[in-house]
């Protein structure tokens, strides 16, 4: 068998795309690159532009079709229902602003380059959109998702993906005859999402916890009839003219209120990232750079307005409506790059005659340049925060709003509580039973829920959040414990605290004795181990102290009318 045969052989086609997925990764991981950029350069390189030896393009598509589904499953699946109703407004505000603003100046830039008005029109709409399947598998591998800039950002690109399927309809009825109206094909979509709606509530409260439980003997059952369950309602989405991510979405919140959703999220886990893998390979394979051609500075400059005016006109929406310039940051960094549904669309255009194959070369350049850089301004998100942070402030109201603050006459504290988890809650349970005040303080808003809804005080925080002091009442508290286990973050609260004059006592977590190390150095005064220390004992140790400061303040008290008394008889 020689080379052309080999390659022609779809097992052997196969084995060596993973081959060289695998070593593109791992070269990735030696040099701290993101995988996902790896994979679509494995897919440039095994696409038309380089190698031209992918021949399997059918086969990898309906692989990362797979993937996309059980991806927004998984995400569906985790969803917190009561966070849909506090973010809801923020995403549909940010959403449909973003794609107004983007669509807007980015029609403009396009006709000030010279380019026709229709031309312009579909270059601005594909500037317009994210891709939700990017996003969510980078803010899921940094555990954000379920962070609140992660559900914001879920809300607004879902959002996206409806104005998807409205702007498809739309143009590709300036290209075609039909017996409806447009006005009337929108209509028809909508009312056929509706009805897809209503029969996955009815079989989410009486078919989907029956089936669910008759399955959960067998772990592998359960785990294939939620593969089938997820791809099925993609395929339905995509049927009933909305996206695969929409009907997916929908498939994972349908089981996300049955008991079994953990188990099945952990099972699917590898293989969502092994079906992902054919996605960024697919999406790289189309990124044909032959067609780019003379577009380098119009990419440039197109590029430069979505990575940079997209974060902006985030940060603009979400600072008026009260969120931190933290969390506006990070939801605005989501929206730094366009979309597969950028090519769809413009592949949609060439199809009716709207536009030339230079048009679809821009794209794909612009593309290629924002879904590598803000994967990079996504994954190093932190960092860029910290450095941009003070040029901020001007994008968020003096008094951020959206996370929860206190009132001003707020009483006294014993405690503060950072990390709502099972140890921060078995801590606040025995702080309880010692009779001592506290609050609770996460920056996982599904947390934060979970205790309110227990009637336990906890508000939504950032623990390396500048602002600290105008969100929480560190001036109120005499003791701050974090359950926190990562000593990056224990450090940053230690040197937060310290900043804004805290001269309480501080306990932090370490999970192993190179930590406890790591802490000692940062000047750490009190360490909690979970695994040695029980959360009685660690409540008893500072009912202990608060029973001291409290004796010491009498004392004090008692002292100064003494030395009172005795100046006012030294003056008779």
């Amino acid at each position: 068998m020689n080379l052309s045969e080999l390659i022609n052989n779809q097992f052997y086609e196969f084995a060596l795309i993973i081959f060289l997925a695998t070593l593109a990764g791992a070269i990735g991981r030696v040099l701290r690159q993101p995988l996902i950029v790896s994979f679509i350069a494995v897919g440039i390189l095994v696409g038309p532009s380089v190698l031209n030896i992918l021949n399997s393009e059918h086969e990898i598509d309906l692989l990362a079709e797979m993937g996309i589904a059980i991806l927004l499953f998984v995400v569906g699946l985790k969803l917190d229902i009561n966070l849909i109703k506090s973010t809801g407004k923020v995403a549909l505000m940010t959403g449909l602003g973003q794609v107004i603003f983007t669509s807007v100046f980015g029609f403009g830039i396009a006709m000030a380059l010279g380019f026709e008005w229709l031309e312009s029109l579909y270059v601005a709409v594909a500037l317009t959109f994210s891709s939700t399947i990017i996003i969510v598998k980078l803010l899921s591998d940094k555990k954000e998702i379920d962070m609140l800039h992660g559900q914001i950002a879920l809300g607004f690109l879902i959002v996206q993906d409806i104005v998807v399927v409205v702007v498809m309809i739309v143009l590709s009825a300036l290209g075609a005859e039909s017996d409806r109206s447009v006005g009337m094909d929108l209509l028809f979509v909508f009312g056929k999402g509706i009805a897809m709606f209503a029969v996955v509530a009815v079989l989410m409260k009486y078919v989907i916890p029956r089936v669910t439980k008759q399955l959960a003997d067998s772990q592998e059952l359960l785990v294939l009839f939620s593969i089938g369950w997820a791809i099925l309602l993609a395929a339905l989405g995509d049927f009933l003219g909305f996206s695969k991510e929409v009907g997916a979405f929908l498939a994972g919140i349908s089981l996300a209120s049955t008991q079994y959703r953990e188990v099945i999220s952990g099972r699917l886990t590898s293989v969502r990232d092994f079906l992902l893998l054919f996605f960024f390979l697919d999406l790289g394979s189309q990124l044909n750079l032959g067609l780019m051609g003379e577009q380098i500075v119009p990419s440039i400059i197109f590029s430069v307005f979505v990575l940079v005016g997209n974060p902006i006109i985030v940060l603009i929406i979400m600072g008026i409506m009260g969120y931190h310039k933290r969390t506006s940051f990070k939801a605005g960094l989501t929206v730094a790059q366009i979309s597969e549904f950028s090519l769809i669309l413009i592949n949609m255009g060439m199809g009716v005659g709207h536009i030339d194959e230079e048009t679809l070369g821009l794209v794909t350049l612009v593309g290629l340049i924002t879904i590598t850089l803000s994967t990079y301004m996504i994954m190093f998100s932190d960092q860029l925060f910290d450095w941009l942070s003070p040029m901020l402030s001007i994008f968020e109201k003096k008094k951020p709003t959206q996370a929860k603050e206190l009132e001003d006459d707020t009483e006294k504290l014993d405690v503060l509580i950072f990390g709502l988890g099972r140890y921060g809650k078995r801590i606040a349970t025995a702080l309880e039973e010692c009779n001592l005040k506290y609050i609770g303080a996460d920056i996982d808003p599904a947390l934060v829920n979970n205790w309110t809804e227990h009637d336990l005080n906890a508000v939504y925080c950032d623990a390396e959040d500048p602002d600290l002091g105008e969100v929480l009442p560190v001036k109120k508290v005499s003791n701050v414990i974090s359950t926190i286990s990562d000593v990056k973050v224990n450090i940053a609260l230690m040197k937060l605290l310290r900043h804004q004059n805290f001269d309480g006592r501080i306990a932090v977590t370490a999970n192993n004795d190179d930590t406890v190390q790591m802490l000692k150095e940062a000047g750490a005064e009190y360490i909690l181990e979970p695994y040695k220390d029980s959360a009685k004992k660690v409540a008893e140790m500072f009912s202990h102290k608060v029973e001291k400061d409290e004796r010491e303040e009498e004392q004090q008290e008692k002292d100064n009318e003494e030395a009172k008394s005795r100046k006012e008889d030294d003056a008779a």
